[in-house]
């Protein structure tokens, strides 16, 4: 009979990793960061090759086409029902981060123009004004406009897809190009803030990414609302006597 083994934890290691955890909060679950990378990797592919449909290369594989050995008009539409099918479990299994973030984007409180007047400055600076909820009001505005922009390529994409022709089909086609271009600078704004290109939102990346824990110092900057009070107080110096 084989004697039972004893795991042996490095006492260093596990003193760092308690560290680690102590010094940052973990904004998202797995659940969904698994659900925004899958979003982005979606809306990638359709941007992709929306832009390259627009520019007139059907007749020219686009470097995704090749990738996958496809037309591009096909991987085109297999995005779009993939992203319906996205936003479909995002309001039945998900549906309670569905609910949480709609009235995280939809509140308003004291202070929220004041947040967005020092908005413009404090991307370079980090100084954002303070501000209540989950998300910035630079966020709640940046979500109505994904979620808009999103829902009418969806409705209109499926709309395309079944209609031959006709009155109603041309207005598809055209609110299919309006949420193309109002999305488009969205999803670029979007990846220069994960980027850190911007000061102020250095580190934010990690909320999705790697666990989805970010320093303490990160998010008292950019989400002073989601550090419990006994943190913040924690980490502030102590008074020199």
């Amino acid at each position: 009979m084989t004697p039972p083994t004893t795991r042996v934890t490095d006492p260093t290691a596990a003193a760092a990793t308690n560290k680690s955890r102590a010094s940052s909060i973990r904004r998202y679950n797995r659940p969904a960061r698994w659900f925004h990378s899958g979003t982005y990797l979606v809306v990638g592919v359709l941007l992709v090759t929306g832009w390259w449909l627009r520019r007139g290369g059907e007749g020219e594989p686009s470097v995704l086409a090749r990738l996958f050995e496809q037309p591009d008009t096909e991987l085109h539409r297999a995005a779009g029902w993939a992203l319906t099918a996205l936003g479909a479990l995002g309001l039945t299994l998900g549906i309670r981060g569905a609910w949480t973030f709609t009235r995280e984007t939809v509140r308003v409180d004291r202070g929220d123009g004041h947040w967005i007047l020092r908005w413009p400055l404090a991307i370079f600076t980090g100084r954002f004004g303070r501000h209540r909820g989950h998300f910035d009001p630079g966020q709640r505005i940046a979500n109505v406009l994904f979620v808009g922009s999103l829902g009418t390529l969806i409705v209109s994409g499926i709309a395309l897809t079944t209609l031959h022709g006709g009155e109603t089909f041309a207005l598809m086609v055209k609110l299919h190009r309006y949420a193309t271009y109002v999305l488009t600078p969205l999803v670029i704004g979007h990846i220069v803030v994960a980027l850190g290109i911007l000061p102020g939102y250095r580190g934010v990346w990690r909320s999705m990414h790697l666990g989805g824990r970010v320093p303490l110092a990160t998010a008292r900057r950019v989400w002073p609302s989601s550090v419990p009070a006994d943190e913040s107080v924690r980490d502030e110096p102590a008074p020199r006597g």
